[in-house]
């Protein structure tokens, strides 16, 4: 099963952390990987989500209509989407590391028979967005916003 990943620590306590994470109608602040496109529907487990990701700065965003899969605050935030053919899942952990640190992990698997054909082209600039929103994180978490 093809899976992307990206991780970094952020001299931040989890909750914190988690708090800005799962604040999506903030997203735009500080994200331009990852975009809410109605804030009106919750994170919680069985929603479905109307989101975008913008893989490279500049280009058109792609919009997909994920269902939150498990909601374990302050560790863990998954969705599913899925077509016919092809099912993209988005993990985001995060880990405590003691002295107010926290360990983000934002990690993407791919599965279903079309997921080569879908996968192929986007494969590096969806890895480039992620690492990017990770680095975003980061920043705005510890600059105290």
């Amino acid at each position: 099963m093809p899976t992307l990943y990206a991780e970094i620590e952020i001299d931040r306590p989890r909750s914190r952390v988690w708090q800005v994470l799962t604040d999506k109608a903030h997203w735009a602040q500080w994200n331009t990987f990852l975009f809410d496109c109605d804030r009106r529907q919750p994170l919680q487990i069985g929603q479905e989500l109307w989101l975008a990701v913008q893989r490279q700065l500049g280009e058109e965003t792609t919009e997909f209509w994920p269902i939150v899969t498990v909601l374990q605050p302050p560790t863990v935030l998954q969705w599913r989407a899925a077509i016919p053919g092809f099912c993209n899942q988005h993990s985001f952990e995060l880990i405590d590391l003691g002295q107010s640190r926290t360990r983000y992990r934002h990690q993407q698997q791919f599965s279903g028979w079309m997921s080569r054909w879908f996968l192929l082209p986007i494969r590096q600039p969806e890895h480039r967005g992620m690492r990017r929103m990770a680095g975003e994180l980061k920043r705005y978490v510890e600059a105290g916003r």
